[in-house]
């Protein structure tokens, strides 16, 4: 285990953003973890947990207290059982179970971050999420100071949500658990019809596993969402923004404005989302409003090559995105009544 003090946190977020940590600890084993968290716990010293960093937002002064980085490692298969580390590598994860021929995570390649963090987001692109495949999370209880092992359905996975995020005090994950499939070779069948389209198949084909995993690395390079320490566009959290799921009244008049701003054709993505709600496409709301890619004059700007992704170029601070984010959020509600969310966590400071 690994202790630092006055440590930078910027190189371990994929903003490249953030202040120092008062204390860095960077643990390799569950055990290091636990006695970490149990010691600040029983201190009172805030604690923050860094995992692959690619869905943080640090403030400019940093952290006062210990940045707790789990680096834990293992790669466990047993027939089509998967068992993660924490601190594993994710797209790394991803492509050895491709290369093993199993299905139901290769569509979910190139996500930046560790197998940890994709329980807690409930991970999800290209018509995959891990609430798919995932049977069990061990974690350790803060609450209870005892590790413990929720099955999916305590998870209580939804849209980019889970228990460990509705509680994000509570909960350290340790461990993950999936149920993969062996569909010689084949990936599991094929949902996003931007995936299809690429593959030139239908909705609910399968095609080999190693095909979907590369296809849908093209499709995240074009849009900037596969890591590039060369490529600024990279230089972000991916998708800063929730898609909006709004109620039917909601949607109503949210089309209303569309309309009376864009034409009476205007038709904005809609996609089901259960209990008399629809999803819509926040992507298509930041550009409609005006912020196009590569928006922006300073150090912080939309990606050139994705609207969703709000980006450092290379001499921003976390302050210059945090303008930038409010900019979006302000213009996006004046145009069309949308309240934006932000999907990367922030430390010490707020949109």
């Amino acid at each position: 285990m690994q202790e630092l003090h006055d440590a930078p946190l910027a190189p371990l977020t994929t903003f490249r953003l953030g202040g120092p940590a008062a204390r860095l600890v960077t643990a390799t084993t569950d055990a290091e973890v636990v006695a970490t968290v149990r010691a600040a716990d029983e201190s009172g010293t805030p604690l923050l947990i860094i995992g692959g960093g690619s869905n943080l937002i640090i403030g400019d002064r940093g952290f006062d207290g210990t940045a707790l980085r789990i680096a834990t490692t293992g790669f466990t298969l047993d027939g089509t059982t998967l068992e993660l580390a924490a601190g594993e590598n994710w797209s790394d994860a991803v492509a050895r179970t491709v290369e093993v021929g199993l299905a139901g995570i290769e569509c979910l390649a190139g996500i930046p971050g560790s197998a940890g963090a994709t329980p807690i987001q409930n991970v999800g692109a290209y018509g995959q999420e891990v609430c798919d495949t995932i049977t069990e999370v061990v974690a350790y209880d803060r609450t209870t100071g005892e590790t413990v092992t929720l099955s999916a359905s305590e998870c209580a996975f939804r849209y980019r949500n889970s228990t460990f995020k509705d509680q994000p005090d509570r909960y350290v994950v340790l461990r993950v658990r999936f149920a993969l499939e062996d569909a010689g070779g084949l990936s599991a069948p094929i949902k996003y019809p931007e995936t299809a389209r690429a593959l030139g198949v239908e909705a609910g084909d399968r095609v080999p596993a190693a095909t979907a995993r590369e296809t849908v690395l093209r499709l995240r390079a074009g849009k900037g969402m596969v890591l590039d320490p060369a490529d600024h566009d990279t230089w972000s959290a991916g998708s800063f923004f929730h898609n909006p799921i709004l109620t039917d009244e909601a949607y109503a008049a949210f089309l209303a404005r569309a309309q009376d701003r864009l034409g009476p054709a205007t038709a904005p993505p809609a996609y089901p989302a259960g209990d008399g709600r629809t999803k819509t496409s926040a992507a298509w709301l930041i550009d409609k409003a005006g912020f196009t890619k590569g928006y922006g004059t300073g150090p912080a700007r939309i990606s050139t090559k994705h609207t969703l992704a709000l980006t450092n170029r290379g001499e921003a601070t976390t302050e210059d995105l945090l303008t930038l984010a409010r900019e979006v959020v302000a213009g996006v509600h004046a145009a069309f009544g949308v309240t934006l969310v932000n999907e990367p966590v922030t430390v010490g400071v707020s949109i």
